[in-house]
């Protein structure tokens, strides 16, 4: 989520959206599951805010999440010119088209949800974004991640690491992305491990 940003409803970019929202008020976060995981491969993660997206991806093993780049949010007025010619918007087509580039086997979308636990205009956004990109990379599953206080987390890594605030703009969607996808990469390993020593466990007995 863009730090800069204030609170907004998103655009529609489709006749859909509406409904869309009505559903975010109630879309639980993910968590990495032994039984749903795609197994080895590249995973990708977006940090989506009302300006930017930041984008992170980690390696094929999924021990480390690094940034790739900002992707600059297509404006309303583009998303509803694309939208009718039948068209992606430019910020979703070039998700897709990393996803493919990296060959992802999986994405991790942030959920920006409140301290509360709930989903507010923010966590609207997102949810929308990965409804509409779902769309365009059948096959790769999409996943909401729990993003609360990440960007924050974010500022201050970049802070502890001599980054100017002058530059931190240009850079915390990605560090933002890196966290998301880094946390989902601790958590599934963590999962994966307890259940492969509860399967050792069943076949000592």
């Amino acid at each position: 989520m863009d730090s800069s940003e204030s609170p907004r409803s998103p655009e529609p970019t489709s006749p859909g959206d509406a409904t869309a929202r009505h559903r975010s008020a109630d879309t639980a976060a993910d968590r990495p599951d032994a039984e749903t995981d795609p197994g080895r491969g590249r995973r990708i993660a977006i940090d989506v805010g009302t300006v930017r997206i930041g984008v992170a991806a980690c390696d094929p093993d999924g021990i480390l999440a690094t940034p790739v780049e900002t992707v600059q949010r297509a404006t309303a007025k583009a998303r509803r010119g694309t939208g009718g010619k039948g068209l992606p918007a430019t910020d979703l087509a070039r998700i897709a088209e990393i996803v493919r580039e990296y060959e992802a086997v999986e994405v991790i979308v942030g959920l920006p949800r409140t301290l509360r636990g709930e989903n507010g205009t923010s966590a609207q956004l997102a949810i929308s974004f990965a409804e509409h990109l779902r769309s365009l990379i059948p096959g790769v599953p999409i996943r909401l991640s729990d993003e609360r206080l990440t960007t924050v987390t974010a500022a201050r890594a970049l802070r502890d690491s001599g980054v100017r605030a002058r530059g931190q703009r240009q850079m915390i969607d990605q560090a933002a992305a890196v966290s998301i996808l880094q946390g989902w990469l601790d958590e599934r390993s963590a999962v994966l491990k307890s259940a492969g020593e509860q399967a050792a466990g069943w076949s000592d007995e």
